[in-house]
């Protein structure tokens, strides 16, 4: 099976403009395919993966404790996805329930706590770190007015190289990396690239794949990102869009996901 052929074909019949990047991982040689992987996207929520990164390197370099609690105040609650806005300010929960509800609901009130744990100096640096090379975070979410004006920006390419890192790039340890992948693969809006995947589970109860994923959305704009694990095989995906409507860009993110599927196990 081809696998730059059967993308490109999907991407040639989509609506849009898309920037899509495929690796495999831990493969010399293995299959890459790469469309306009750097161009620039505003990122919606597929920024919370490097800010979850920068938590993680903060804690490994002793700057915080995966499972110290921070209390929820009045002034960190913002509206849209989530549910923390919801709840009682004086709610106590550890660094890694905030990184869970931020990646796995993209709750914005935890990732605005988060942002004010590490900060601005070490998002940037650990974006860098992980070659995110165009990529920028600029502001915190969902904050009216806004104090900065600069959109948080991403594209194709520096997704799929963090990707990549987290995986098995040795900038953390085992057990780190081990632990934000397990976090994306309980990710609970499955609606882009897994969403014509086959069922997870096999006949005899065993994962037939796992995907550990980050959607992000606005108006005009689709992205999901994330790494496919299917017979012993992973794949980076960075999926980006933008000028397109929702249901025409998760049908191709569906369409994306399965066609790295099906050539993994072909």
């Amino acid at each position: 099976m081809d696998l730059e052929k059967s993308l490109s074909a999907i991407l040639q019949e989509a609506k849009g403009a898309w920037g899509v990047v495929v690796k495999e991982l831990a493969v010399q040689n293995g299959a890459y395919f790469a469309h306009r992987p750097d161009e620039l996207f505003i990122a919606e929520s597929v920024i919370k993966v490097p800010i979850m990164a920068a938590v993680y390197a903060a804690c490994e370099q002793g700057k915080a404790r995966i499972d110290a609690q921070l209390a929820l105040r009045k002034e960190d609650l913002v509206g849209g996805s989530g549910f923390l806005y919801a709840l009682s300010p004086g709610l106590k929960l550890s660094i890694r329930d905030l990184v869970t509800l931020m990646i796995i609901q993209s709750d914005n009130t935890a990732t605005n706590m988060l942002i004010d744990l590490v900060g601005k100096e070490q998002i940037d640096r650990t974006m860098r770190e992980l070659g995110m090379e165009r990529s920028r975070y600029s502001r915190k979410l969902m904050i009216y007015p806004q104090d900065v004006t600069e959109n948080n920006m991403i594209t194709a390419g520096d997704v799929a190289r963090m990707l990549e890192q987290i995986a098995c790039g040795g900038r953390f340890s085992r057990w780190a990396s081990a632990d934000m992948i397990a976090i994306m693969q309980k990710q609970q809006v499955l609606h882009g690239l897994p969403s014509q995947l086959p069922s997870r589970s096999g006949e005899d109860g065993q994962a037939v794949w796992e995907l550990a994923c980050k959607s992000g959305w606005d108006t005009g704009r689709q992205h999901d990102v994330g790494i496919l694990s299917v017979q012993g095989r992973q794949f980076a995906i960075a999926a980006l869009s933008q000028d397109v409507r929702a249901e025409a860009a998760l049908h191709t993110l569906g369409l994306l996901g399965r066609a790295v599927y099906d050539f993994a196990v072909a």
